[in-house]
């Protein structure tokens, strides 16, 4: 491979066609199901849709088919497969992921910006849903493109983009169903929606948590009365929920008191973190919006690491009950109720989770007040299996090929449905997990940006890793048994659970 080729050909169409794409699909609110109700009636799916379809049909990849499949009631998914380059691959199949969904807008974007205004500055594009993913299906299928323009080989190449992700990719298990004959056994699977430790160098992720959680109701009166009146007599539904939170929680350190949802951090993952750590120094924090003179939880770095790839953490992300500060007037509340997001370590089962949650806040209500909570979220994260040498190598040489920089590795604080799904159903499979979302990127939040000279790198090294996955197939050494076998020993056996 012409690594100085593929960085020309990749950052050529990134400028050419891939940035002015993008900066159209941005002005698309096309927001996941679970943010917009009504997502069929508005049409912004489709938009968004056609616009990917379009594009990938406008490209010149031998045999390239492109489908955007509809199951009854389902969001749309898009299906394109490519085939080998030749027929020494046999039935080889790599399987390239993302989503085209996004997430709400969120308040606080700079007066210059917005959600669904795409601003191009510098090296940056701003918007909802560029980095988070809409990107994918463009570098996705320019990294097929920019070998065949080499004249490189590579084996069969299945791309799925879905349109569900950001609520939980409910629909995609239906798809994967449906499509399991055409999408075939890969052996080799790579994902765009991932996080980046700096821009400098190529990260892949090695795990994902998982998530529980829901709507947790607190209710005293069946209407608000006098607080003077009430206030002494009646208990505060605030200070219940207070009460029910501390089972949970430990408000003075953050961590959370339900034993079942902690697991022993594998070994190999231990060390990840303490070279992620050691790499990242304080941008572990930096890279957020602190206020003035807020300390991060931790001063050790390989904690904070840990804190956010390998333990639960709980969130407040929303509040209901409450007047807004400009209308509260004297009066005892007779509700109050809050979204709870509680992140779970990889190897914790989303399941039991779930029901350890419901368990410690419905029991013994306090006072004997109404207390319900509707669990919306019961998703296991995700621990990659070990690691092939071919595939290890690969993805260090293409990092150096197109950063001058090793590869690194770390967990993910977030879910990515998917993996785990993957995982369970093709158990022989190897997993390039990366992305662009780097520091101060801000996915799902205000003011979020892709990097785009990290998506072109990103690009070009999944291009480099799918033509060693070729030659490596050609070894016999991306079968599932013999990937299982050798990556066993080698690693210890540190595989999904």
């Amino acid at each position: 491979m012409d690594s100085a080729n593929i960085d020309r050909f990749v950052g050529g169409k990134w400028d050419d066609e891939i940035v002015p794409k993008l900066i159209d699909y941005i002005a698309i609110p096309a927001k996941s199901p679970m943010f917009d109700a009504d997502w069929v009636a508005h049409g912004y799916m489709d938009q968004a849709i056609e616009l990917m379809e379009d594009w990938a049909r406008a490209q010149p990849i031998k045999g390239l088919q492109v489908e955007v499949v509809r199951l009854e009631g389902r969001t749309p998914l898009i299906f394109l497969e490519i085939p080998a380059s030749g027929p020494e691959s046999g039935e080889d199949t790599v399987l390239l992921y993302g989503h085209m969904d996004k997430q709400p807008e969120m308040t606080g974007w700079d007066p210059d910006l917005g959600p669904w205004k795409p601003v191009l500055r510098g090296d940056k594009l701003y918007g909802r849903g560029g980095a988070d993913d809409g990107y994918a299906i463009f570098g996705s299928l320019t990294s097929i493109l920019a070998l065949q323009e080499q004249g490189m080989p590579h084996a069969r190449c299945v791309i799925l983009i879905e349109a569900c992700e950001e609520s939980g990719s409910y629909d995609l298990p239906a798809y994967v169903d449906h499509l399991a004959e055409r999408i075939g056994q890969p052996s080799l699977v790579v994902c765009l929606d991932s996080g980046c430790g700096n821009y400098e160098q190529l990260w892949c992720t090695t795990s994902l948590r998982g998530l529980t959680g829901g709507n947790l109701t607190v209710k005293v009166l069946t209407e608000g009365v006098h607080s003077g009146d009430a206030s002494g007599i009646v208990p505060s539904s605030f200070r219940l929920l207070r009460q029910l939170l501390s089972r949970i929680e430990d408000e003075a350190s953050g961590r959370i008191l339900l034993e079942d949802l902690h697991v022993e951090v594998p070994a190999e993952r231990l060390e990840q973190a303490k070279r992620s750590a050691e790499v990242l120094d304080t941008a572990i924090f930096d890279k957020f919006p602190l206020v003035d003179g807020l300390e991060p939880m931790s001063e050790d770095l390989t904690e904070l690491v840990l804190n956010r790839t390998w333990r639960p953490a709980l969130s407040v992300t929303g509040i209901g009950g409450m007047p807004p500060l400009e209308s509260a007037g004297n009066v005892l509340r007779p509700v109050t109720a809050v979204k709870l997001s509680l992140r779970l370590p990889p190897t914790a089962d989303g399941k039991r989770a779930g029901e350890a949650l419901k368990q410690a806040l419905l029991r013994d209500p306090p006072n004997g007040a109404q207390v319900t909570l509707e669990l919306e979220k019961a998703s296991t994260g995700w621990n990659a299996p070990a690691m092939a040498p071919w595939l290890e190598k690969a993805i260090d040489e293409a990092s150096q090929a197109f950063y001058g920089k090793p590869a690194m590795y770390m967990g993910e604080g977030g879910s990515i449905p998917f993996m785990g799904m993957l995982g369970e159903k093709f158990p022989g499979a190897q997993f390039m997990i990366t992305g662009v979302l780097g520091p101060h990127s801000n996915a799902h939040g205000p003011n979020e940006f892709l990097h785009i000279p990290m998506g072109k790198r990103v690009t070009a090294c999944v291009a480099k890793v799918i033509a060693e996955h070729h030659a490596a197939s050609l070894r016999g050494e991306t079968s599932g048994s013999k990937v299982a076998a050798d990556s066993g020993t080698r690693h210890g056996g540190h595989g999904c659970c």
